[in-house]
């Protein structure tokens, strides 16, 4: 771990004194997943997330789950069909041989998907049905930062802390190790937080409940909005 960190230490003085550029992006080999574009310019969560954070977590990081999930199911054609959704919702019946690979990096995928789309935003606070289902749920936006934040920094190692949704709009904080997903139990996500290391080494180091706090001030209470939307008409997707 130790290596690990000085390293990237090493790294964020080196782009310091060579001045910033723009880390290359993994090459996904062809195949039915694709890394999505970034909704905003890597600089835009700077309130919380710094913008190198942003390009080597999306160009590299996620990068990578997508171009290792499309090699899991080369050869697999009747999973390379499959929304990704299903796909992780069926795990259990994805051949042994890739169930782990696509496990990881199907759920890396969909997680930073996810992610990428509720930020960008001006924090703050929702409002209307949202906001009902805050108070009605998980007892009001205050009590519900602060037991979010806390499943966040209880996470050991590396993880997510995401809120489920049901398709009848009720919100449930949950944990999950690695890349995990509530996908994969069948639910739904409505937001989520990545407490990988990668997610905020570079500014916070080991201060990992400093990131969580910065972190609300950049969600995009329009998109989560629509994710909530969606789960409640059956199109939420990942």
């Amino acid at each position: 771990m130790t290596n690990r960190r000085s390293l990237l230490m090493g790294g964020a003085a080196l782009a310091a004194a060579a001045g910033f550029r723009r880390p290359a992006h993994a090459q996904a080999p062809s195949g039915p997943f694709t890394l999505p574009a970034l909704p905003y310019a890597p600089g835009a969560n700077e309130r919380a997330i710094d913008a190198m954070t942003m390009e080597i977590h999306h160009g590299r990081h996620h990068a990578a789950y997508v171009a290792n999930l499309n090699a899991a199911v080369r050869d697999h054609s009747a999973l390379a069909q499959m929304q990704l959704d299903d796909l992780l919702q069926r795990l259990s019946q994805v051949p042994e041989a890739v169930r782990t690979a696509i496990r990881n990096n199907g759920g890396g995928h969909a997680n930073h998907s996810m992610f990428w789309e509720i930020m960008g935003g001006a924090g703050g606070e929702p409002t209307g049905d949202l906001k009902a289902a805050i108070d009605r749920d998980l007892g009001g936006m205050e009590k519900f930062r602060t037991d979010f934040n806390t499943a966040g920094t209880r996470v050991f190692g590396s993880g997510w802390v995401f809120v489920a949704v049901t398709p009848a709009g009720g919100l449930s904080i949950v944990s999950k190790p690695n890349q995990d997903t509530p996908l994969m139990d069948g639910g739904r996500v409505l937001m989520g937080n990545d407490v990988w290391e990668h997610a905020y080494y570079l500014r916070y180091q080991n201060r990992r409940a400093d990131y969580l706090t910065a972190w609300w001030n950049v969600l995009n209470w329009e998109k989560i909005q629509a994710r909530y939307d969606a789960a409640r008409n059956g199109t939420l997707r990942m």
